[in-house]
């Protein structure tokens, strides 16, 4: 009854763990990765008044003119990037699924980091192409160096992640040249993910884009206005695959929300460095607490550290974890190996103590 290519993709173990939280007393839960500050109220205000305005009905399919203006703009003010055309779309996700549906033909290669966001895989498998995985491992760094020996005839697309979920590990300006050049040579189209590019902490973020026409820029709003609930995300680059992807939109998700497109439209200006700049001394305080019991690299953005277990698999320490009322994700959600687990700090300071203490107990069997 069921389609055979449901079978290409998992129930995400980080599902498993949110249903979990959902029937625990008071866990330590540092498994979320969304921003544990609210949507600032003058955003919540643009909305309200979008939706008090009417702004209630569908848009055309690839966003309201004024918010994808305003958007490629920024991209060539901010980071450099001359984008030919841009889909709004329901969340990077839903830009994510939309990119692969209109790229990946059966048997096309995708390169994608490991470890890495764990719908790379999956949707990449759906689609009918082939998951081919770049080892970062130990330092978590993708460069050309390591994508070019996973190269071949059949390769067609490079997934770059940067700063990574679920290691928060960022590329110089040096490695994405290097990448841009690699990729020109073998003409891959690269998707760069950027949903993290404001958890920036020592603002060395650049996007491929600037380097490489050739780019997918995927980004959204949802980790740096904190509304992952209103599914706000876009694709910028080129003509071709945006005409395509808007195409699919319209017999998919349709458009994405109304009122959301006006209310971030109406805030693009809003200066959110007040929240972000607190999540480096929530990183440090992470760090700090761990780096003496835990073989650990220190994160350049996002709010993810992904040490290494002590002892056992991943799934095996994990659930030590949760039987201490600590909620984390198995390093075997986003990678091939099961020697790692990921923990979000993006959780308040007395929480992530808490969660320090636990951790560092259960470094012994």
């Amino acid at each position: 009854m069921i389609a055979q290519r449901m079978s290409k993709i998992d129930s995400s173990g980080i599902r498993k763990v949110f249903d979990l939280a959902q029937k625990m007393q008071n866990p330590v839960n540092l498994s979320i990765g969304q921003p544990d500050f609210d949507v600032p109220e003058e955003i919540k205000t643009e909305a309200v008044n979008a939706i008090n305005d009417g702004a209630n009905k569908y848009t055309v399919t690839q966003g309201i003119p004024e918010l994808r203006d305003a958007l490629l703009k920024q991209l060539q003010k901010k980071r450099g990037v001359n984008a030919e055309n841009i889909i709004i779309t329901s969340g990077v996700s839903g830009a994510l699924t939309l990119a692969l549906m209109v790229l990946v033909n059966p048997e096309d290669e995708v390169i994608i980091p490991d470890p890495s966001f764990v719908s790379y895989k999956h949707l990449t498998n759906f689609c009918g192409g082939k998951s081919v995985f770049v080892d970062t491992y130990p330092d978590f760094k993708l460069t050309a160096a390591r994508i070019q020996p996973r190269i071949t005839k059949k390769s067609k697309l490079l997934v770059i992640n940067s700063p990574a979920n679920p290691t928060g590990a960022m590329c110089t300006s040096l490695e994405l040249k290097e990448i841009a050049e690699l990729a020109q040579k073998h003409n891959l189209l690269i998707i760069s993910d950027e949903i993290y590019h404001d958890y920036d902490y020592n603002h060395e973020f650049d996007s491929i884009g600037r380097y490489y026409e050739n780019t997918l820029i995927l980004d959204g709003f949802s980790k740096s206005f904190a509304m992952t609930g209103w599914r706000m995300g876009y694709a910028a680059g080129p003509a071709k695959v945006i005409s395509e992807m808007i195409k699919l939109q319209q017999y998919t998700f349709v458009c994405a929300a109304s009122f959301a497109q006006y209310a971030v439209f109406r805030s693009l200006g809003i200066d959110m460095s007040k929240y972000i700049t607190s999540y480096k001394k929530k990183r440090d305080l992470m760090y700090d607490g761990l780096k003496d019991k835990y073989q650990i690299v220190k994160p350049g953005g996002a709010f993810y550290l992904f040490p290494q277990v002590p002892w056992g698999t991943d799934e095996e320490f994990v659930t030590a974890a949760i039987q201490k009322k600590l909620l984390i994700i198995p390093g075997s959600v986003f990678s091939e190996r099961h020697t790692h687990f990921r923990i979000s700090y993006a959780a308040s300071e007395d929480t992530l103590k808490r969660g320090i203490d636990i951790l560092n107990n259960l470094t012994r069997r």
